[in-house]
């Protein structure tokens, strides 16, 4: 009998869970289809296909909503990202190191020109007067902790003569404004689409630009 409570309490729990990550699902979209303002809790429960009252029975209200909506999209993110660098730890001693950072840069590229990282960003900096918090929020995840995984990597083959000798928080700093510098000045501060053409381009200029700088003799 216990353990069938036991399971009948986790299905519960498990369904809660995906309850709640389905209305922060659905919060995000209405929230970059409408904004902030415009955006209502009735839309978001419809698009989540649960009660108005269950989306308050999670989240209090719509600004505890908003908050938590924003928190989510940036743990998403962080998490794609993290992925991304993560396949330099998988590459083989003896690959081209050009070709694994055009690889890593086209991919961060990617993950950071999705929709889900424009919706962010603009999001974020549409609400910045109301939420100003959320801006550190959304760097700490969507940022910081990328580039702490990236400046290990980068010690790692800095160890192994893959590239110079460097301060590898430095040098994760340098390849990422490198990336996303110009990225912010052709698409108004990455909240427009930007061509998958132009996209390999810049990527391609940044790893040029950074081998330059760090690559090993």
């Amino acid at each position: 009998m216990g353990s069938v409570a036991s399971s009948g309490a986790g299905d519960v729990s498990r369904e809660r869970v995906d309850k709640r990550q389905a209305i922060l699902d659905a919060a995000f979209a209405v929230f970059a289809r409408r904004g902030y303002e415009q955006a209502c809790v009735q839309e978001i429960a419809q698009e989540a296909g649960v009660a108005k009252p269950t989306v308050y029975s999670h989240l209090n209200d719509k600004e505890s909503l908003f908050r938590h909506t924003i928190d989510a999209a940036a743990d998403t993110l962080m998490v794609e990202n993290l992925a991304v660098v993560e396949r330099l730890r998988d590459r083989a001693p003896d690959d081209d190191v050009r070709v694994a950072f055009a690889d890593l840069a086209q991919r961060l590229l990617l993950v950071c020109c999705g929709e889900r990282a424009r919706a962010l960003r603009w999001l974020t900096y549409a609400q910045m007067a109301r939420f100003p918090d959320l801006i550190e929020t959304v760097q700490e995840r969507t940022a910081h902790r990328p580039h702490a995984a990236l400046a290990d990597r980068l010690a790692r083959l800095s160890l192994a003569g893959r590239l110079r000798p460097c301060d590898p928080e430095q040098a994760a700093e340098h390849f990422f404004a490198l990336l996303t510098g110009p990225l912010e000045s052709r698409s108004r501060l990455g909240t427009r689409r930007v061509p998958a053409a132009e996209l390999r381009g810049m990527a391609d200029a940044a790893v040029d630009a950074f081998l330059r700088a760090y690559g090993s003799d």
